[in-house]
């Protein structure tokens, strides 16, 4: 898959990507994410990888397929969103994989794999609130994250960690550790809000955070 022009991303608070394609880009992108194309763009649900991670997908909350695009002329327009008030950001695979969590992932172009990964901790799995199954992107390319309200994002240094509210993790390097600890103390785990775990993130590796815990509506990018 080629991109002949990075996104331009507009807006404050919904924000959009748009896109200026040429002859056979194509890119992938998240149901629902199609605000608007130019006539000669055409798109189709499909399951990255083939069949075989149709399973995990569907597990993993970001649904068994996803939309394919393709330029079939130049000078061509996309316009992509998230359907919720959030921003967008990108991620270069240079840098190494990234794991989004439900509704973090975007968009991708390039050589790209878009797969599901197994959580690697069983407590993280169950309690961390990204659930047992994230999406792993890598290969070679670009990903866009979106985040609900503001990004918040930390570089941690080998052995850093971080504690992070259930909900407001949006995205984190393949070399980070994701695993959780409880808040600790009847009266917090009842009244604190933050329930009985935290998720804890050990570098090293980027960890983008999102300001707003994500909702899920009935809407096309529900799932």
């Amino acid at each position: 898959m080629t991109m002949s022009y990075s996104p331009e991303i507009r807006g404050e608070i919904a924000q959009t990507a748009h896109f200026r394609l040429g002859r056979g880009d194509t890119l992938w992108a998240s149901r629902g994410a199609l605000v608007s194309y130019g006539p000669q763009v055409q798109w189709s649900l499909k399951v990255p990888g083939g069949l075989s991670g149709a399973l995990r997908r569907s597990f993993a909350g970001e649904g068994v397929a996803l939309t394919f695009i393709e330029a079939n002329a130049d000078d061509q327009s996309l316009v992509l969103g998230a359907n919720q008030p959030g921003h967008i950001t990108t991620w270069d695979l240079a840098n190494g994989p990234v794991m989004t969590t439900r509704g973090a992932f975007l968009a991708a172009w390039g050589n790209v794999d878009i797969n599901v990964s197994v959580a690697k901790r069983a407590g993280a799995a169950l309690f961390g609130g990204a659930g047992l199954f994230l999406q792993r992107i890598s290969g070679q390319g670009t990903v866009l994250v979106h985040g609900s309200g503001d990004f918040s994002q930390e570089t941690l240094a080998k052995g850093e960690t971080r504690l992070v509210s259930t909900g407001n993790l949006a995205a984190f390097g393949e070399g980070v550790d994701y695993d959780i600890q409880a808040v600790g103390g009847l009266r917090k785990s009842l009244f604190g809000s933050e329930g009985l775990f935290m998720t804890r993130l050990t570098g090293p590796g980027t960890v983008m955070m999102q300001t707003l815990k994500r909702t899920h509506t009935s809407g096309a990018r529900s799932r």
